[in-house]
């Protein structure tokens, strides 16, 4: 598989900015690895990708930076629209939905900057979000969607015939999204095969942060994905929040500290009988679940760091789903792209971003790499 790291840790809304990630972190992350060469799943907002598509000076001047810096690109993240790093994201980051238009065109500006940089013979991917926010979505809209990954779907056609580069679309579940879980993805899509959704260039990006909170098998999502006729594009290795007992006064004073008011930290409880109840954010969560079971959180942890007790991370459930798609007969093409953005918003202090990333890096290479190759 090729390992990378998700620049959307980084706050860069246009070129400038984003040399400079390049240059302070990435470049960096890279040496202090002691890697040859560092794959980036680079972010784009909206507005550098319709630049960089309608500019090829400044593509050439990104690919200049990239090869400077010893990095290399596969992979794309086109969730976040722009506004990343706003001081509050929250449900703002689902916006533009699949039933507007500036999101596929935004979604294939991405695919024409990603062709203009994939080394040669390698596919590329771009990850984005599971059609909407599950609030309001309409029949309408849903039918907007179809139709626009149908037409997606023929643009990467032919982006391939003009330029020779596959580029695929891996569509992320999300909890509490229109599309939740990954066999929500699974459904969708293969529903929409037949309406003009092409399986050979839409498939799943499995965010392993978001398949732990939804108390899914990891092994048995990855298999019903093939099952279906659908592949795994991307899968974003992270990590959620994990407390066994969160209605204890020390796991709650715990968890507090990460009721932070960016992101959406959305809250997934087993009970015991195997109801699965939810909450939208963590606030919400310690106001109102019962704690009787497990929660699970939507915050993305640093894959090699071990919180202090009573709190833990799902880095199990990432190492078996990266073992079990190391099985598939494309895995090699399988994109694996580190994406822990919550680095600024994490509780206590941590090491420099440098120094953590690369830490990440050291704990996928050993832990998951060697897993996929086995």
């Amino acid at each position: 598989m090729q390992l990378s790291y998700c620049t959307n840790v980084h706050p860069a809304e246009d070129l400038d900015g984003v040399i400079r990630q390049l240059r302070d972190y990435a470049g960096p992350v890279r040496r202090r690895a002691g890697l040859d060469v560092l794959g980036v799943g680079l972010w784009l907002p909206a507005g550098l990708a319709g630049r960089l598509a309608r500019s090829d000076a400044d593509l050439a001047l990104l690919r200049e930076v990239l090869a400077e810096q010893g990095l290399q690109i596969h992979t794309l993240n086109a969730f976040p629209y722009g506004g990343f790093h706003n001081e509050v994201v929250k449900t703002d980051v689902y916006l533009p939905t699949w039933a507007q238009r500036e999101r596929l065109q935004y979604t294939l500006e991405c695919a024409s900057v990603l062709a203009g940089l994939l080394p040669d013979g390698v596919p590329g991917s771009i990850s984005t979000l599971p059609l909407a926010w599950r609030t309001p979505w309409s029949r309408d809209d849903d039918d907007a969607a179809v139709r626009a990954f149908a037409e997606l779907s023929e643009g990467l056609r032919t982006l391939k015939e003009c330029t020779g580069k596959t580029v695929r679309i891996a569509v992320e579940p999300e909890p509490g999204c229109v599309l939740d879980t990954v066999s929500d993805v699974t459904a969708w899509l293969a529903a929409g095969v037949s309406r003009g959704i092409d399986p050979d260039y839409i498939g799943l990006c499995v965010d392993t942060c978001h398949l732990a909170v939804s108390f899914a098998d990891p092994a048995a999502a990855i298999r019903g994905v093939g099952a279906a006729g659908l592949r795994v594009v991307k899968i974003q290795a992270s990590a959620a929040l994990h407390v066994s007992a969160p209605a204890g006064k020390t796991a709650r004073r715990a968890l507090e500290a990460f009721a932070e008011p960016r992101y959406l930290h959305q809250v997934r409880e087993l009970e015991p009988d195997g109801t699965v109840l939810t909450a939208d954010d963590l606030p919400q969560a310690l106001g109102e679940l019962p704690g009787r079971g497990p929660w699970r959180i939507h915050f993305h942890m640093p894959l090699h760091l071990v919180p202090a007790p009573p709190l833990e991370t799902t880095a199990a459930v990432l190492e078996a789903a990266v073992a079990e798609a190391g099985t598939l007969p494309y895995a090699e093409e399988v994109h694996l792209d580190i994406e822990t953005y919550t680095w600024s918003v994490l509780p206590g202090k941590h090491t420099d971003l440098v120094e953590g990333i690369a830490g990440e890096i050291a704990w996928a290479q050993s832990r998951l790499l060697a897993h996929a190759s086995s």
